[in-house]
C-alpha cells in the first residue's frame, strides 16, 4: 500500500527459509530501494514494485540503477 516496505518481517522470513525472498509490498520510493539493498546479504534477492511504478513514486530505471550501484552488480 506504498507505506514502506516491513524490512524486520520481511529478514526475519528470509533467514527462515533457504530460498532466496522477494520482497513485496509497500514499496514507494528510492528510500526503500536502498534499505532493502542493506540487508539483501539476508537472502532478499528481488523485489516487487509495481504500484509504486504505476502511481509515479518510483522510477524504475533509477530504482535499477541505485540497487546496481549499491549492490556492485549490472543486469
Amino acid at each position: 500500500m506504498l507505506s514502506g516496505v516491513n524490512i524486520e518481517a520481511t529478514v526475519k522470513l528470509a533467514n527462515a527459509l533457504t530460498i532466496p525472498v522477494i520482497a513485496s509490498g509497500g514499496v514507494h520510493s528510492l528510500e526503500d530501494v536502498k534499505r532493502l539493498c542493506a540487508v539483501e546479504q539476508e537472502g532478499i534477492s528481488g523485489v516487487i514494485c509495481g504500484r509504486s511504478i504505476y502511481e509515479g513514486t518510483l522510477d524504475l530505471a533509477k530504482g535499477q540503477a541505485l540497487a546496481d550501484e549499491l549492490n556492485g552488480t549490472s543486469y
